[in-house]
């Protein structure tokens, strides 16, 4: 007799469905299955802790959102300095940014500049850009004077309306390590260079030889024995100019503007007159970046543990909103090294490591700056193209990303950095706060359609009584 259940059920057969047997999948589908899976769990859960991760940050320094500001303080505004990483495009630090960064920004109601390097040098003239026109507001007069900017036009009304800056603390945050070198390189042109660029030799023309035939050519340009010519024969030329349009190239400025000092130059060079004792306080963010095919296990983990990423940027920009206070940046004393005296080397603080020791090199003590350490590793990370020497075409063009990292004194000594007093405990009662009032908010903004299911009892309590059953308001007692 033939079991009627090896068919299946005879009503889906007649929809045409077909039995469905119960079955494992064969070896390549568990294979397939089992590595997709593990792969989609593992980005599923990463998203999800770096979701929590950043909002945790963010509950830490949304209470300053609620502050009431005046309406005749500016709120509180930080530049932020990136630029493209080495063999890539300005899009990676963009979106770096975007989501490590501007959540904590915004959840706490700060005001931000940007200022972006798309080739290397750009962050460096920009920032010295912006510290000359500071000088040239606090009073230094340049050789040659410069049209107002629309910026110093809009402080003028600012000032007229009685506007006034932010009160809180207030300076720059700096994006990986290739921005970092470039910022330095600018901080330090800015102070110790000129406020008009160097003086360049006018180039030399080849002289004609004088005609022999007449004299006047000698002393009469060249469109004007044109013309004497042309009137003779009866043919009157129109006058033409001397001065040919110019070219695309000479329309075009050069970016990045040329240094207007180099870094051998710093120890030479004094320092501006109105160059504040204390800098504005900066903070580096770490910008791990790596390419290449042989790199992609590494690549590979990082994409799958961005969370860790998200905690240590978000710890750091939430420490600098949330700083009250700053302190200088440290210079430690190295022993003691063979350094020339007659090298650049002994007569400024330069880079990381001398690389060249004379004949007659005598031990001397070398500081080394803290700001020369920051986030060093990433170099090793770097594309091989910023390694690359130049061309013989552009010999002689600044390769800040290349070059070690040279500090000044007078600069280092006035550089200071936010610092964090709240502690770790302070910091999570804060979260906690904060969340406990997120928790309220979103009771109160709930809607009509959630008063509706209280009150009618969907997805309510045991032993609650409903709203229908004692009225809007009160009981029937009552």
């Amino acid at each position: 007799m033939p079991n009627p259940k090896a068919d299946g059920n005879p009503a889906l057969r007649m929809m045409g469905i077909p039995r469905i047997r119960a079955r494992l999948p064969s070896r390549n589908w568990l294979i397939f299955l089992s590595i997709t899976g593990s792969f989609t769990t593992a980005i599923v859960y990463d998203r999800n802790q770096k979701k929590k991760m950043l909002k945790k940050w963010c509950d830490s320094v949304s209470y300053l959102a609620r502050e009431p500001l005046p309406v005749t303080q500016q709120p509180r505004k930080f530049t932020i300095f990136l630029a493209a990483p080495p063999g890539d495009g300005l899009r990676s630090a963009r979106e770096y940014f975007q989501e490590y960064v501007k959540p904590v920004l915004v959840a706490a109601a700060v005001e931000w500049d940007v200022v972006e390097g798309r080739r290397e040098g750009d962050v460096r003239a920009g920032l010295a850009e912006k510290i000359r026109k500071i000088r040239r507001k606090n009073g230094e007069k340049p050789p040659v004077e410069m049209e107002e900017p629309e910026e110093d036009l809009v402080e003028a009304i600012r000032e007229k309306a009685n506007i006034r800056p932010s009160s809180d603390l207030e300076g720059d945050l700096v994006i990986g390590r290739h921005t970092w070198k470039e910022y330095m390189r600018g901080l330090q042109e800015g102070w110790l260079g000129p406020l008009h660029p160097p003086s360049e030799p006018l180039p030399l023309l080849p002289l004609e030889a004088p005609s022999s035939e007449t004299g006047l050519t000698d002393t009469l340009p060249e469109n004007h024995t044109d013309a004497a010519t042309a009137s003779e024969n009866g043919n009157a030329a129109p006058p033409t100019d001397s001065k040919s349009p110019p070219t695309e190239s000479a329309r075009k400025p050069v970016t990045p503007t040329p240094p207007y000092i180099s870094p051998p130059q710093y120890s030479s060079s004094p320092i501006a007159s109105t160059t504040p004792r204390t800098l504005p306080p900066v903070m580096v963010l770490p910008f791990p970046h790596i390419l290449g095919v042989v790199n992609t296990p590494v690549r590979t983990y990082r994409f799958l543990t961005q969370r860790y990423l998200a905690d240590t940027v978000g710890g750091i920009v939430a420490d600098m909103v949330l700083a009250q206070s700053t302190r200088p940046w440290t210079a430690e004393l190295d022993f003691a090294s063979s350094v020339d005296p007659d090298s650049p080397i002994a007569s400024y603080s330069s880079g990381d490591n001398p690389t060249s020791v004379g004949a007659d090199a005598v031990a001397v003590s070398t500081s080394r700056w803290e700001q020369q350490a920051v986030y060093h590793d990433e170099e090793k990370e770097w594309h091989k193209s910023a390694r690359k020497q130049n061309a013989p075409e552009d010999e002689g063009k600044e390769r800040p990303w290349q070059e070690d990292m040279i500090v000044d004194e007078r600069i280092g000594q006035r550089m200071t950095t936010f610092v964090n007093a709240m502690t770790e405990e302070e910091t999570a009662q804060r979260i906690r706060e904060e969340q406990v009032l997120e928790a309220a908010e979103q009771q109160e903004k709930s809607g009509w359609v959630r008063g509706v299911k209280r009150w009618i009892g969907w997805k309510a309590d045991e032993g609650r009584v409903k709203g229908w059953e004692q009225g809007f308001v009160g009981n029937e007692s009552e």
